[in-house]
């Protein structure tokens, strides 16, 4: 089993600087590769406190000067708010600077507050993902970007330095809803998921339809998928079972603010029908069992508790990869390094033995 970091630059509530912020995570990068992580993965996201990296893949070439061996993924490009043309070229120049070591992960965005700043419309979010995501794809593989469609018109332009090597078999998108399932099974990618419900209804639901979709465009069955929890590890039980779940609380309240999961704006929002009836289910049986739903699926407890929530995940879904938020939610730095370390000493060679 592949397992990564993913890292969010969180300054929870606005209650540090953001100096120390990105320290405490490029601290995070120096650590992963020592610590015998496999992948290294920062989010996209702009202009607030829940989640602050503006170009993951600006940062991935620094990370990728200081480490030689963990592989380095985009967690993910937010395809819609990226030109597709320099998304192909940086990857391609990103994979010549860190030997060959560069993942393509893509992903559409949620929050209105971000497509706003951008001046871009969210309804057309699912066009211009599946446009631009097929361009992008399609340039890492023949070395030229081009495309017909009404949204990024392309003539026919080299990609220089050319690509070392296509992306097809590193290539992640996010898929949440309904539709980013199956474009993400179309388009070939592995199927990347943040763990949200309850692991019964996942095999189920999105990858059941992943896995239809695939077999109806694709021969040989499907990549594994890649599972993104929050993780928190204490040697003692009530301590992770009581921290874990604070931070991890902490860390949901941060997401139904920024995308607004209790509004009904997802109404209005072309594509996003199944955010508009999420957010219905958390009016419904309110926040604080919405929380508790949240923590449940979650990576949190003793090194061995925390393998057996994952020897669980392993019987329903067979082999994924897993990817691990570390630092989230309040969290301080000595607590986030010496919960990396037990789990890197106690959790991960069994992870990897798997």
């Amino acid at each position: 089993m592949d397992v990564g970091l993913l890292v969010i630059f969180q300054n929870y509530l606005g209650r540090g600087s953001d100096s120390d912020m990105v320290a405490n995570e490029l601290a995070l990068a120096d650590l992963a590769e020592d610590l015998g992580f496999d992948k290294f993965w920062p989010a996209e996201h702009h202009f607030t406190d829940y989640s602050a990296c503006p170009d993951n893949i600006q940062y991935l070439s620094y990370v990728a000067g200081r480490t030689s061996r963990i592989k380095l993924g985009t967690g993910a490009v937010i395809v819609p708010w990226n030109d597709p043309l320099r998304v192909a070229e940086k990857m391609a120049f990103l994979d010549y600077l860190s030997h060959g070591r560069a993942v393509l992960g893509l992903g559409r965005g949620l929050a209105r507050r971000e497509y706003e700043s951008f001046g871009l419309d969210m309804g057309e979010s699912r066009e211009r993902f599946d446009e631009a995501a097929r361009m992008i794809v399609d340039a890492l593989e023949t070395g030229f970007i081009e495309g017909d469609g009404p949204i990024y018109p392309q003539k026919r332009t080299e990609i220089r330095p050319r690509p070392l090597a296509g992306f097809r078999d590193r290539l992640y998108c996010v898929g949440m809803s309904p539709e980013s399932v199956e474009q993400a099974a179309i388009l070939g990618a592995r199927l990347m998921i943040f763990s949200q419900q309850p692991w019964e209804m996942f095999a189920e639901g999105s990858w059941a339809s992943f896995s239809k979709t695939w077999a109806a465009h694709h021969e040989g069955p499907p990549p594994p998928p890649l599972t993104g929890d929050l993780m928190f590890c204490h040697a003692d039980p009530e301590v992770a079972k009581q921290r874990g779940r604070e931070y991890m609380a902490n860390y949901f309240l941060t997401i139904v603010d920024h995308y607004e999961i209790m509004s009904e704006h997802f109404r209005d929002a072309k594509g996003y029908d199944y955010y508009a009836t999420a957010g219905d289910l958390f009016r419904e049986v309110g926040l604080e069992t919405a929380v508790e739903t949240y923590c449940d699926v979650q990576s949190y407890g003793t090194p061995a508790q925390i393998l057996e929530k994952l020897k669980q995940r392993r019987q329903l879904l067979g082999d994924f990869e897993l990817n691990m938020i570390v630092n989230y939610g309040g969290m301080d730095p000595e607590t986030m390094r010496a919960s990396v370390e037990l789990f890197a000493k106690e959790v991960l060679p069994e992870l990897h033995r798997w």
